[in-house]
């Protein structure tokens, strides 16, 4: 039996993720933020479950001491990790910054995940990250110097698109700096969710037919957490169950390391 701990577990590609981790007998614990859908998330996750009751645990990932709590509670309760899934992210219709000074899509998206695998790293050796990312990783609006952004030339898709150039650039990076931790990033696919700003954005992400489902991409997250090493490139990737190169520049190492040492200045670790 496998610990697994799912962020942005309250709905969609996380829900779904936790759901079918917990009926193959794993321990899951979900994690979210909002206490209405995290308590009905854990409570589908605990009908599906067929080993252990499922843990629940909130945090806000705009900011870093409810993820420090987070991390606390989590090395208190459970004496082993052996999965953690940072699918914990969203996009913003307004620049905003967080109480801890930086751009807040960044901040959720990268930050955040960041900070906790970094807390959760002597836990989790010998076990695996799976960071999920986007096919829409752009990393033009990625400067890891300024983390706290522009809001004069801020758009929300191009921070949202930065954040996941992060997740990859940081999913690299573990790999080369952890290896004895099995760290991978995937893209789940155009998920029917509730993901997006703004009416016409939250419309296509319900109704467009080609989307994924968010079963579909929960399974592909529960396959990463729980393939064995061998099938998995560690630092790599991911679309579907393929190994994908992402934008050119996020090869870079130096790119990769600086960002790596930046946001551990941040995050204050």
């Amino acid at each position: 039996m496998r610990t697994i701990v799912v962020t942005g577990a309250s709905s969609g590609v996380g829900l779904a993720a936790a759901t079918e981790l917990a009926a193959q007998g794993d321990q899951v614990v979900v994690v979210g933020r909002d206490p209405g859908r995290l308590r009905a998330a854990t409570a589908a996750v605990r009908a599906a479950a067929t080993g252990p009751e499922p843990g629940e645990f909130r945090a806000d990932f705009e900011s870093l001491d409810e993820v420090r709590r987070l991390a606390d509670r989590l090395l208190e309760t459970y004496p082993a990790i052996d999965v953690l899934a940072n699918n914990a992210g969203g996009m913003l219709g307004a620049y905003r910054k967080t109480v801890d000074g930086f751009e807040a899509t960044l901040a959720g998206n990268h930050l955040s995940p960041f900070l906790l695998t970094h807390l959760l790293r002597e836990r989790l050796r010998g076990g695996r990250v799976v960071n999920t990312a986007s096919r829409r990783h752009q990393p033009d609006g990625l400067d890891p110097d300024d983390l706290a952004g522009d809001p004069a030339s801020w758009g929300g898709w191009r921070a949202y698109a930065a954040s996941k150039a992060a997740n990859i650039l940081f999913t690299a990076e573990a790999a080369r700096r952890w290896p004895d931790v099995l760290s991978v990033a995937f893209h789940p696919g155009v998920v029917r969710t509730n993901f997006g700003v703004g009416p016409v954005t939250r419309f296509f992400y319900r109704a467009a037919p080609f989307l994924t489902t968010p079963q579909k991409a929960g399974a592909l997250l529960a396959w990463l957490a729980t393939a064995s090493a061998a099938e998995l490139r560690n630092g790599a990737y991911y679309v579907g169950r393929e190994v994908t190169a992402p934008d050119r520049r996020l090869a870079d190492p130096a790119l990769a390391s600086r960002l790596w040492e930046t946001s551990a200045k941040a995050v204050g670790i």
